[in-house]
């Protein structure tokens, strides 16, 4: 009886034992954080020691345009852009250097994860099916055949710590997965990044080749002299308050009478008129009041282009051309070399100046035509403006009836 009781004690301890130690182990694990990667933000220090210095070469820009005008301080202006562009160049290649050099450490964690994921999965699998095992035998049982109390403790031990590495294996390939998930996640990003920073690195490369170009039609056009240079600027200044002027209705443009397209409503001056460095027609073209590009408006057609830094424009309307061919497009509409360089007073190019052999101008299309003339450059800047029947009106400068 006593040795009955004693089993029975012994059974029930076991029971307890085991039921709180499994419990605690649960929640420890349980409540424990998975901790998955996390792309890092900060940029390497050679990449925040460009861009300390790109924001200083900003600063002096900015202090360099807002100098008075001269040769000499566009040029400086000119010098800093460039040095400004080949930092971001730098910069932009010291960042695809350092993200390449992640996307590598990246990949190799995913493929450490992914053999990892697989040797987890399959100890999991075999250790549910021998924990399956174990666990089917009772308590009771274990005791009934154990030759005594510490057999039968070493028997329930290994119970023990076969679900307790059931339940670790459980945790580490939930683990495993989620990070898996997360540098994957990574990776494509990395890889998106890298191709922005590529497209910016071309696009920066064209800008530098682009600003040593203006530079050097800088120099060419006003052959280094001073004197050239502010001669030049004062004449842009000039003609861009005068156009203006004509835009907002000024030039007391007087009614001419209707004419159709195709009329010829003027002639090109021929030589230097007012505000024009030489003989060319100066179209422009207004909507509701706002100005428009022409070339969206002018019909497409071989045409030789200034040899201006600006290289080329294109044309995708349907009106016909002013003047007739061949066409030499001396500038074109928006920010143009002429403008990038303060020559407009930091505005843009308001229509598109080109030339032909022959200087007859013929009306894009019928309207109503006026004709004036403004003050500009101690000269007159005469002109002719069509107010089309679609609304839209377009201005010839530099011409003549």
């Amino acid at each position: 009886m006593a040795y009955g009781s004693w089993k029975k004690r012994l059974l029930i301890f076991a029971f307890l034992f085991l039921t709180l130690f499994f419990s605690f182990e649960f929640l420890n694990i349980a409540s424990s954080q998975t901790t998955t990667p996390t792309p890092t933000q900060d940029n390497s220090q050679a990449v925040r020691d460009l861009q300390n210095q790109i924001n200083d070469l900003q600063n002096k820009v900015s202090d360099l345009q807002k100098q008075e005008k001269t040769l000499s301080s566009q040029i400086a202006v000119m010098d800093s852009q460039m040095k400004l562009t080949q930092l971001r160049i730098d910069s932009t290649k010291q960042q695809i250097i350092d993200i390449t050099l992640d996307i590598d450490t990246t990949n190799k964690k995913i493929s450490n994860l992914q053999n990892s994921l697989t040797k987890l999965t399959g100890v999991l699998m075999n250790r549910i099916v021998a924990t399956y095992e174990v666990g089917t035998i009772q308590p009771f049982n274990i005791l009934l055949s154990s030759n005594n109390v510490s057999n039968f403790f070493s028997r329930l031990n290994y119970l023990k710590i076969a679900q307790q590495h059931d339940k670790r294996l459980i945790y580490d390939t939930t683990q495993a997965k989620n990070d898996y998930s997360n540098q994957k996640s990574i990776f494509e990003d990395k890889k998106k990044k890298v191709e922005s920073l590529k497209e910016n690195l071309e696009a920066y490369t064209a800008e530098l080749s682009q600003e040593k170009k203006d530079k050097q039609a800088l120099l060419t056009i006003t052959q280094n002299s001073e004197s050239v240079y502010q001669q030049k600027l004062a004449a842009a200044l000039a003609e861009q308050r005068a156009i203006q002027q004509i835009g907002s209705g000024g030039g007391n443009a007087v009614s001419a009478g209707q004419v159709k397209e195709g009329d010829v409503i003027a002639y090109v001056i021929s030589g230097k008129s007012a505000c024009s460095s030489g003989t060319h027609l100066h179209l422009e073209v207004r909507k509701n009041g706002g100005l428009q590009d022409p070339s969206q408006f002018l019909s497409n057609k071989s045409v030789t282009f200034d040899n201006s830094p600006d290289g080329s424009f294109s044309f995708g309307g349907s009106w016909n051309w002013p003047i007739s061919d061949p066409i030499y497009i001396e500038q074109g509409y928006g920010m143009t070399y002429w403008a990038r360089i303060g020559w407009y007073g930091g505005g843009p190019h308001t229509g598109i100046d080109m030339s032909s052999p022959s200087l007859a101008v013929r009306a894009i299309k019928d309207g109503e035509l006026f004709r004036g003339s403004i003050s500009c450059g101690g000269g007159s800047l005469s002109f002719v403006r069509v107010d089309q029947s679609d609304g839209i009106q377009t201005f010839y400068l530099h011409t003549v009836r």
